[in-house]
């Protein structure tokens, strides 16, 4: 569909006037077009003068008639917004004090709706921004086509990204939201944690949202959380920046220990809040443990001056120091620390320093992000929090001093961050987190949110191994198994080492905050290993280009982490994604299909798994999630393939010993004569059963080597088999059937032999008399 008619199936009515003029905007470049091959274009030297008259003077040419449309849409569009804002959010105020005041149920009803509709405005008015902001993009884009010799797109662009419908942050209307429905509620705040050393145990589970669906996902969920600003005055509306640096060795051995997710593989983390220089920062550890024994991963953390966190590193900050730091600032806070306390501060104080000091760990790896939290103030029993413009950073640059050199525990701010040092993210990423006692099941809600079709979960995603993973590919010996989705391919791509041949890109200045990280890179050429161990030595040399075409080997991947060809793609399309309220609405349109030539799949395909999936609308490939693939998955796979092995046994074991007796009375068989299967019903009931169990051994051996396979090649296809159980288990049903056949024929032949071999019944008169002889024995 051509986006003119997209813009027209997608206009709201009543906000149709204040949509970009996409039609007359083509018509104007059409025009241009016909100016520049008749030559009616206005023409103007490098120099000018004031007294000269020109003939077309009074005539503007299209060029420009364009460039002033464009200029009046983009203002429409801006001025428009700003007009729903604000009356969005002056009534969002006038409701928050209407909710305070309110006792009846009733109109807190009513107050419910009128929120319910405020919301929905919003993401309305969210999609009317997305789809301008695209048709001026389209729009740009054929300007440049139609008229190569006047390009605009680039500087237009960077002129439409500047604009306050574009940029800015109307973040406060989902915080003034959120305090609505809090208020109407009835939200109680639970008790703040403000313990020097605390731990948390809680099932966390993580999923990638869009990032145009970051606004649905939050609206839904804040009807049934509040949002959660723990200190207001770091907060940007309804998110605060976080950033945490990991540490490691130069082995990576944390990031090996918790991407194999080995029993007591721990995470170590230095953490603070806001954009300001820390002051005061949590040093995090998070220990891994088996859920599946039944044990909870843990997340233990203790405060620390920022000033004191290479002195504790490197052994200097002693236990003592740190404890009468501590109740100093307890103290300051009125509060004294209990004897508890000091107790589990200092336990985990220790335990962290010697993991720091026995592996040898440093400043690796920064993620970056702004985190939303929805929650009821200080209660964790359900969390939710979505991370979004996550990035990745290198904490130690490529061409300047490390932290160890400069006495320092994270990068200097003042140092530009190069392509290959930053990495970002190209989705937001949703936690919930259940803190549940015994018993407790998680809301209602929750699931509903899990179920809408906007979150893809993403097994064990991790920040800091995926960027661990992305920036030192040349370091690690195994990566995630989501650097296989194609979603995020080319940030990837963005951050990866230049191949060799075509030399490396230059460095581009910019903060840790706001670094740039520059686009994918197009040369093409040799493996990546070698040119990650050669990036260094190669940095300064100008970056090439080599034509698309020039080869088949040229299209090769340059990423070490990513193979030759896409192999999953995660996140869901967005075409097939139902949504909170319209679920349902897809499958009622193929409910009055008929039967003949439909091309419908019948009952018993459907049953036995023959049914391919649908493709995907536009014809592309189909999406699957991935698998995480761990020595467990072989060996359930080794079990199953046992399992049925031991019945195969059974049966073979129970035919051979059938064998061997009918073998053993063979002779008496024949001596006492009889029919056929009565003679010879043990060596049929054994012939029937042998060739099952030998089809069950074989059978279990082929799908015990095709899911060997595909589980090591990690390939995401359905591992369970509809056919081949239901097929044995038809072969067992008729094998039974026939033995029981077997049995009553031989049973109905024994009777008539029976009835046959027995002797005639004596005459009354002999029968008689033997009575009277008896009679006269007494």
């Amino acid at each position: 569909m051509k986006y003119g008619k997209y813009i027209e199936s997608k206009v709201k009515p009543e906000w149709k006037d204040y949509y970009i003029d996409y039609k007359g905007l083509k018509d104007l470049i059409k025009a241009c077009q016909k100016e520049a091959e008749t030559g009616e274009a206005s023409f103007s030297p490098r120099t000018t003068s004031l007294t000269v008259q020109r003939y077309n003077n009074t005539k503007d040419s299209s060029q420009e008639l364009f460039f002033r449309r464009l200029e009046r849409d983009v203002e429409k569009v801006n001025k428009f917004t700003n007009k729903l804002v604000e009356e969005m959010r002056a009534s969002l105020k006038s409701l928050n004090s209407k909710a305070e005041k309110e006792t009846d149920q009733d109109k807190k009803d009513d107050l419910l709706k009128e929120a319910q509709r405020i919301g929905d405005d919003f993401l309305g008015l969210e999609k009317y921004v997305n789809i301008n902001y695209l048709g001026f993009h389209k729009i740009l884009k054929k300007h440049d086509k139609c008229l190569p010799h006047a390009p605009c797109r680039q500087f237009y662009v960077a002129h439409l990204h500047q604009q306050p419908w574009v940029q800015g942050n109307y973040s406060d209307l989902l915080v003034s939201l959120s305090n609505l429905y809090s208020k109407l509620r009835g939200d109680s705040s639970g008790e703040k944690n403000e313990d020097a050393a605390q731990g948390f145990v809680r099932s966390t589970t993580k999923y990638w949202v869009r990032n145009e669906d970051v606004s649905t996902v939050k609206h839904h969920v804040l009807q049934h959380l509040p949002v959660f600003q723990f200190d207001k005055n770091i907060f940007s509306g309804d998110a605060q920046l976080i950033n945490s640096v990991y540490m490691d060795n130069s082995n990576l051995e944390l990031y090996h220990g918790r991407l194999d997710k080995k029993p007591g593989a721990i995470a170590l983390r230095i953490r603070w809040y806001g954009s300001n220089p820390p002051n005061m920062v949590f040093f995090e550890r998070k220990t891994h443990k088996e859920s599946w024994k039944g044990e909870e991963s843990v997340k233990e953390r203790f405060t620390l001056p920022s000033d004191k966190v290479v002195a504790f590193m490197d052994g200097e900050y002693s236990l003592e120091a740190a404890l009468v730091d501590q109740e100093a600032a307890a103290a300051r806070k009125g509060k004294s620390l209990s004897q508890e306390e000091k107790d589990a501060y200092s336990q985990l104080f220790t335990e962290v320093y010697k993991a720091v000091d026995s592996k040898q760990l440093k400043p690796l790896v920064r993620t970056q992000y702004m985190r939303t939290a929805f929650q009821i103030p200080f209660d964790a029993t359900v969390r939710i929090s979505l991370d979004t413009n996550l990035c990745m950073i290198k904490e130690n640059p490529e061409d300047g001093p490390s932290c160890a050199a400069t006495g320092r525990w994270y990068r200097d701010p003042s140092l530009p961050v190069t392509r290959t040092e930053i990495t970002r993210f190209p989705h937001a990423v949703l936690e919930v987190k259940l803190s549940l006692q015994e018993g407790q099941t998680a809301p209602a809600w929750v699931q509903e949110l899990l179920d809408s079709g906007y979150l893809t979960e993403v097994h064990k995603f991790s920040k800091f191994i995926h960027g661990s993973a992305t920036l030192f590919p040349g370091d690690v010996r195994a990566v995630p198994y989501w650097v296989d989705d194609e979603s995020v391919r080319a940030s990837m791509l963005a951050s990866a080492p230049s191949p060799l041949e075509g030399g490396s890109p230059l460095p581009e200045d910019g903060s840790v905050a706001g670094g740039s990280a520059g686009g994918p890179s197009t040369s093409n050429g040799s493996p990546v290993a070698a040119a990650a161990a050669a990036a260094s030595a190669a940095r300064s040399k100008p970056r090439t280009r080599h034509a698309k075409a020039a080869s088949p080997g040229l299209d090769e991947l340059q990423h070490p982490l990513l193979g030759e060809q896409a192999t999953l793609k995660l996140m869901p399309d967005r075409e097939q994604i139902a949504g909170f309220r319209n679920a349902g609405l897809s499958a009622a349109g193929g409910a009055g299909a008929g039967r003949g030539g439909s091309g419908h799949p019948g009952f018993f395909a459907r049953l036995l798994g023959l049914v391919p999936p649908p493709p995907p609308a536009g014809g592309g490939s189909l999406r699957s999630t991935p698998m995480r693939i761990e020595p467990k998955t072989f060996f359930a796979n080794e079990r199953t393939f046992l399992a049925w092995l031991h019945m195969a046994v059974t049966l073979g074991s129970v035919s051979a010993a059938l064998l061997g007796f009918a073998a053993g009375t063979d002779d008496d068989s024949e001596s006492t004569g009889g029919a056929a299967i009565s003679r010879h019903l043990v060596e049929l009931i054994a012939l029937i059963l042998l060739p099952l169990g030998v089809a069950m051994c074989g059978y279990a051996l082929h799908v015990f080597v095709w899911r060997a396979t595909n589980i090591a090649k990690k390939r995401a296809v359905h591992f369970d088999d509809r056919v081949g159980p239901l097929a044995l288990c038809g072969a067992v049903v008729v094998a039974l059937v026939a033995i029981t056949l077997l049995s009553l024929v031989d049973f109905f032949e024994l009777l008539a032999a029976a009835d046959a071999a027995a002797p005639a019944p004596p005459p009354p008169a002999a029968v008689l008399a033997g009575a009277t002889g008896t009679l006269s024995l007494f």
